[in-house]
């Protein structure tokens, strides 16, 4: 085996945990491979025998990619004003897609990450590494370019931002699928009380609809707030498929035509629906493959 091959060998070893990294980074698929492809790329022109921990050293160059990602968006002015739900992992309401499973570990939820997508780069990064992925503030330090001790600041703020989502939903996923199937028939009845049984009184919902028209992305706070907003979804939508977003009970809706509609992520917690994340960006759902959803009957 020549260096090379070897090199390329066990960097399919790490290529799961660096998309993980990226993906709870960037908010986005597509970019997160971007970040993998390129630590792959330098990789290769590396000198490996001066690497004595390539797992770290990988860490390091995908968390430096995606956070020059980052910066570079804000130059360009690319970083979100309003609302911004980040991309959803959508797979069937049966399982989640093998090539899913890392991005979805420790059961990372839409609302989390939707989040974290508020948070500035650097603690961004600092929350990620650390609070997910266990990297040393001493080794974080060196990623964006401050002290271990400002690097801990920088996770202990990010952490002040993210409190209040809840991180320990209902583990249960035919159970979390009860309540959201009693959200979607409730909706589609009319049914105010019963939406108002299922929501939690403190329940949030973001809704990510794009820059058009202005205003339209926004968030929601309060179980009546929700439920009003649910009976004039479920007037528009033409109609919903269940599925698992980022590996928790979700809703595809379709319109009419049978375009894609909405991503909703739901996050249920003893019981009750306690967050709302929704996609209905037009130009970024329709770069979402959905079809095995709209096929479904």
């Amino acid at each position: 085996m020549t260096e090379q091959e070897w090199l390329a060998e066990q960097f399919e070893v790490n290529r799961a945990r660096l998309r993980a990294i990226a993906y709870r980074v960037l908010g986005s698929l597509s970019e997160a491979d971007d970040a993998v492809q390129e630590s792959w790329l330098r990789l290769s022109r590396s000198d490996a025998r001066g690497i004595e921990n390539l797992a770290g050293w990988l860490t390091t160059v995908v968390a430096r990619v995606s956070l020059n990602m980052l910066r570079a968006r804000r130059s360009r002015r690319e970083e979100p004003f309003a609302v911004h739900v980040p991309e959803p992992i959508v797979s069937r309401g049966d399982r989640v897609d093998p090539e899913h499973e890392a991005l979805l570990a420790d059961s990372v939820g839409l609302a989390l990450l939707t989040v974290v997508q508020t948070l500035a780069p650097a603690e961004r990064l600092a929350f990620v590494l650390h609070d997910m992925f266990a990297v040393p503030f001493e080794e974080i330090a060196g990623i964006v370019g401050r002290s271990p001790v400002a690097a801990r600041q920088l996770a202990s703020r990010a952490r002040r931002r993210v409190r209040g989502v809840p991180t320990n939903p209902d583990r249960d996923i035919s159970k979390q699928r009860e309540v959201v199937d009693a959200f979607l028939a409730a909706a589609r009845n009319g049914n105010f009380e019963v939406l108002l049984e299922v929501l939690d009184p403190d329940v949030t919902l973001r809704a990510d609809r794009g820059v058009v028209p202005p205003g339209a992305s926004r968030v929601i706070r309060g179980a009546r707030a929700v439920a009003e907003n649910a009976m004039v979804f479920s007037k528009i939508a033409g109609f919903a498929r269940t599925a698992l977003v980022n590996g928790a009970a979700g809703i595809v809706g379709f319109d009419k035509q049978r375009r894609p509609f909405s991503v909703m992520g739901f996050t249920v917690a003893h019981g009750k629906i306690v967050g709302i994340d929704i996609l209905a960006d037009p130009a970024r759902l329709s770069e979402l493959n959905l079809s095995s959803l709209k096929d479904l009957e």
